[in-house]
């Protein structure tokens, strides 16, 4: 019972450290796009927001994973923890390069391209961002392994 109890408490512990780097996601793409993404995604119910924010989180919750398994060693919690929320940021940080490179190679401005939704739909554009996330992140969780 006791192994059980320390396990969730690492699970909790490891969830607030994906948390955290979560939430340095949504700032970094905050600070990419035009607009408070908050209001955008969740009061002006903006889908290409939506495609782009969801794609992130979900390139960042593969990266946090990969991270958490990498960080798996005889160094200790301390150490796993320390390690996962630094790889998660250093994911982070290349998503947010990756994401200002692929706006510089495209016309227009693509932090506000990806936000304009046409006849209810996204952008042609946030689908590529959002493609570009995920596999942006497939490369830096594989790069941890």
């Amino acid at each position: 019972m006791e192994e059980i109890v320390e396990s969730a408490g690492q699970a909790v512990l490891y969830g607030l450290v994906g948390f955290a780097v979560m939430a340095v996601a949504f700032v970094a793409l905050d600070l990419v796009t035009p607009g408070h993404l908050f209001k955008v995604v969740w009061s002006e119910r903006n889908k290409g927001a939506a495609v782009v924010l969801g794609s992130e989180m979900a390139g960042v919750g593969w990266i946090v994973a990969e991270a958490i398994r990498a960080s798996e060693s005889e160094a200790g919690l301390d150490y796993g923890l320390l390690s996962t929320g630094l790889y998660g940021l250093a994911g982070v940080v290349v998503m947010t390069l990756v994401f200002l490179v692929v706006g510089a190679i495209t016309p227009g401005p693509m932090g506000a391209r990806v936000l304009e939704d046409q006849d209810g739909r996204p952008h042609p554009a946030a689908w590529v961002q959002g493609a570009v996330y995920l596999g942006t992140a497939l490369m830096v969780g594989a790069a941890l392994s």
